[in-house]
């Protein structure tokens, strides 16, 4: 594979090419060359409209259904869809069946991350089947490549066992990852409670339900002087808490998912299924404190919360439909509106979150491995159903005008590149 990236403006704060632009030259693999002005011996080229090149981008959260939910999504459908966002590594949470709870599933999933253009990092569970109720061998999973743990969309309801995982993960220097919701309290809700719920004639899921929960898992990991992570915060007091905190000192951080910071519970007043998320969309208010604490980092990173579902679990009464959005494609076109600064996203895409989880940083240096994706920030496009390379279909941003386009990446030895 020899590439020449022309007149790519690169970001990479860590990189002394850092905010100039400069053409990449790219064999085997391995970044030989960076200058003014490559000359053309019959590379491949890539050139754009202001065209962009950074570290690759790294997910935290995302949902690829192997093993178990291959009519979902599979690892390969899943690793296109990825590419096709930007997005080089990729977090996967361990709602899969079976659970990953062990250190043969992590082992299954890193073996399978070989022969695919992106690199996979298994989330372990934290409980075993994600019931809440007995740790899993957690130390066993990240001597085998778990990067974090989290029982997913299942949080941990009980204090005495989320205190445990907490003092255990501290031990190995890793990280839980929490969503926010006190079932006790949202148990039977459908979308977020409040003036849309009453319309709509839906069952609400309280706002204090998640606010509740990371007040509590904010004490329970200073008590254990633990790292923790709350993702899918979608509410304005929620982020109170958590600056509150991080003001502190104490190991707290946040992420936030695309259609959080795009969509409100007034969205839904056509039923669209596609909209049926967890947590639920919340009120306008939340949804602008979403994007101001986004903007001013508060929020530390993205997490797509990647969560494709069949045909059947969302063309169905919004009742039974089940939760989730296809995002990974649609992340940046939809984030990159909301922050307006390249440089501060791409930190968010790449640095802050592989920080928070101790995974190596790579670099755009002469002689250095190519992990990057190339963008053009100011490209706009109308997102229709004919690019989703997700086996499922179930996105909310079809239609959509996107400003930002992702034209592809570069890993593992490989240039993937968007028709």
């Amino acid at each position: 594979m020899n590439v020449l990236i022309q007149q790519a403006t690169i970001i990479a704060t860590h990189s002394t090419y850092h905010q100039k632009v400069k053409d990449i030259l790219i064999v085997n693999g391995i970044i030989v060359q960076i200058a003014d002005n490559i000359k053309n011996e019959s590379y491949t080229i890539i050139n754009g409209n202001n065209l962009h090149v950074s570290v690759g981008w790294l997910d935290i959260f995302a949902d690829f259904g192997t093993p178990g939910y291959e009519h979902k999504e599979s690892l390969e459908t899943g690793a296109k869809a990825a590419a096709a966002g930007g997005f080089t590594d990729v977090m996967l949470v361990p709602t899969t069946l079976p659970i990953t709870d062990n250190s043969t599933q992590i082992q299954f999933l890193k073996e399978c991350s070989n022969i695919l253009p992106i690199t996979i990092h298994p989330i372990g569970a934290v409980t075993n089947a994600t019931e809440g109720q007995t740790l899993t061998e957690m130390y066993d999973m990240h001597q085998h490549g778990a990067v974090a743990f989290s029982d997913a969309k299942k949080n941990i309801q009980q204090a005495g066992v989320l205190l445990k995982a907490l003092q255990y993960a501290t031990a190995k220097n890793a990280t839980i990852i929490q969503i926010p919701n006190d079932t006790s309290i949202s148990n039977g809700g459908l979308i977020n409670e409040g003036v849309q719920s009453t319309k709509l004639g839906l069952p609400g899921m309280p706002a204090i339900a998640e606010e509740i929960m990371i007040a509590r898992d904010i004490e329970l990991a200073i008590y254990a002087q633990a790292s923790l992570h709350f993702t899918g915060v979608s509410t304005k007091k929620g982020i109170d808490l958590i600056k509150a905190a991080k003001k502190e000192g104490y190991k707290i951080t946040c992420s936030a998912t695309p259609y959080h910071l795009f969509f409100s519970d007034e969205d839904l007043s056509s039923y669209n299924t596609n909209l049926k998320v967890t947590p639920p969309l919340r009120k306008k208010v939340d949804v602008l404190a979403l994007q101001q604490a986004l903007c001013n980092g508060d929020i530390d990173c993205i997490a797509s919360h990647h969560s494709p579902q069949s045909w059947d679990d969302k063309t169905c009464e919004f009742e039974y439909a089940k939760n989730g959005m296809i995002t990974l494609q649609t992340l940046y076109g939809t984030v990159n509106e909301v922050v307006k600064n390249t440089e501060r996203l791409v930190k968010m895409l790449t640095e802050n979150n592989r920080r928070i989880f101790d995974i190596p940083l790579p670099n755009i240096e002469e002689k250095a491995e190519a992990c990057l994706t190339i963008f053009e920030p100011d490209t706009k496009y109308i997102f229709e159903e004919n690019r989703i390379e997700s086996k499922s279909k179930n996105s909310a941003f079809v239609g959509q005008m996107m400003q930002g386009k992702v034209l592809g990446i570069i890993h593992k030895g490989k240039s993937v590149m968007n028709k």
